[in-house]
Formats: C-alpha cells, structure tokens, sequence
C-alpha cells in the first residue's frame, strides 16, 4: 500500500504599501502678478534681484493701451524688403490693446501692409521690460525688441521674433520657440548670439506651458542687467540668455511690428489669403511694463 502526503507550499503574501500620493502642483497665477514690479518678482520662489535693489517703473515706457498716447510712441515706417510696405492705418489702439493688422494690397510688389511702433524715450542698462503679446496666426514675425542705430552700425536687442504659423515645413518648433538674440554692429562688423527657448520647456507649474503664441497672450521679457548680459523671461520664468562680445554703449528704444519674409530661417512667406482673415491677421499687445 502506498500512502501520498502532500505539503501545500503556501507563500506569505505580501501587501505593497499605497503609494504616496503625487504632491499638488500649486499653479502660477500670471493673473494676479503685482503691475508694479516684475513678473519674474511675483513668480519666482527665491529672489533674484540683489538685495537692496528697488525697482522702479519708468512710466514713459509704460502702458495699459488704454488710449494711443502721443507722448510715449511714433510710428517710423521704414521698410523692410518686398513685400513689406509700412502704413500708419495698419496699428492703433482698441479696446485696451495696442493692434498691429496685415492686410492684403493685392497686385503690388509690396503687398504685406502692416505697421510698426516705437517708443519716443530710450532707455539703458541695467533695465527689466516686458510685454504681454498674442500674436497674429499667418507666417510672420511678431516682434517685441530694442534697437538704435541702422544695418551697419547698431546695438540691438530682439526679445521675441514669433512666428506661430510657419509656411516652410522647415520650422516644426516655431509655434513654441521664443526667438530671441542680441546684434551688435560696428562698421558693418557683425556680433551676434541666440538664446532661444521653448515654451514646453517652462516649469509644470506654469498655465501657458506648451501654449501656442497666437492662441493666448504671453508675457515676454527682458532684463538687460549690464553692458554684456542679457536674460530672457517667458511667463514669468528665466527662458534664454546672451553674452554680448562687445560692450552695448547706447541707449535703446522699444519696439513691435510685424513682418515677413520668404527665408527660411523666418519661417517662410506669409500666405496671402490669411491676410484677408480678421481673425488670425492682427498681432495684439495688451500691455508694457518698464522698470530701472
């Protein structure tokens, strides 16, 4: 007779602990940053402004758009080349944004008729300006910069150059990438560097994370902290930086327009069709915000 035993192996069962939770993620409120100083100042978590620094808002470089102000902005309309023609009805102000629009003027050489502002006062270093822009949404550069002098001799500073609507095919990261850089030219002697950034790249704390620059406003920034560095804000938060080769020696005006070009490194020609759409064909700058 055989007998057969059998031992179950049972094996101690073991609970995995519940996972902690994932911390909440505390939201930027862009809406609620402090007019009177910085966004940066009401964003960031440690301070980076030297202690003991005040900053103080330069008003004539200053404003809500409320009405078109005389006192603080002209309108030069130099041309860029074909097909850029320059027009004074092309901006204005409306409904408390500064508007630059493209229209068509169909069978001209010079068919993109758009505008461009400039402040009246300039400005030096060290100095912190930014300006919350939606951009228009056709195949041009949105512009926000800082410039005085001409093609050969200048110091100039280009705080966005968007184009959120590439016509190439050889720009995929254009409707995130905030194009920023420096020129510095002497004699026709060219000094220049980029600090581009994406805008996926902002914290995941930041609301306009991965948000297009025509389908919301953003806020575009510059601290130009001396005669070589220069620091880019987005949204509040540190995006792109230079370092000029030469010392910037002149004082600056701020200025937006709008233009296009067929190069590649532009993004491409605008279509002409989508200058005859009001809905996409207007860049809108809703306010600036200047400090020494």
């Amino acid at each position: 007779m055989t007998f057969l035993s059998a031992c179950d192996d049972k094996e101690e069962s073991i609970v995995e602990p519940e996972p902690d939770p994932e911390p909440e993620i505390e939201m930027i409120d862009l809406e609620s940053i402090d007019p009177n100083l910085p966004s940066f100042v009401s964003v960031e978590e440690e301070s980076t402004t030297t202690e003991g620094m005040k900053w103080e808002k330069v008003e004539r470089l200053s404003d809500e758009f409320d009405i078109w102000d005389t006192n603080k902005w002209f309108k030069p309309l130099w041309n860029y080349g074909v097909p850029v023609q320059m027009r004074d009805k092309n901006s204005g102000v409306e409904d408390g944004n500064l508007w630059i629009q493209a229209t068509l003027d169909e069978g001209e050489e010079r068919w993109f008729e758009t505008s461009r502002i400039q402040s009246k006062q300039q400005i030096n270093y060290p100095m912190y300006t930014e300006s919350r822009i939606k951009t228009a949404h056709i195949s041009a550069y949105n512009t926000f910069w800082m410039n005085n002098g001409d093609i050969d001799n200048r110091n100039e500073i280009d705080i966005i150059e968007n184009n959120s609507k590439p016509s190439c095919g050889c720009q995929p990261k254009f409707p995130w990438q905030m194009n920023s850089q420096y020129f510095h030219v002497i004699g026709g002697d060219t000094k220049r560097n980029k600090g581009d950034f994406d805008n996926r790249e902002l914290s995941d704390a930041n609301p306009m994370k991965g948000i297009k620059w025509n389908e919301d406003y953003h806020i575009v920034g510059v601290w130009w902290k001396n005669e070589t560095d220069i620091q880019f804000y987005l949204d509040g938060e540190p995006a792109g930086s230079v370092v000029s080769a030469r010392d910037f020696t002149r004082e600056l005006n701020i200025i937006w327009d709008l233009w296009t070009i067929d190069e590649n490194w532009s993004g491409g020609i605008a279509a002409q069709q989508d200058l005859l759409d009001d809905e996409i064909n207007t860049m809108r700058i809703d306010w600036v915000r200047t400090w020494l």
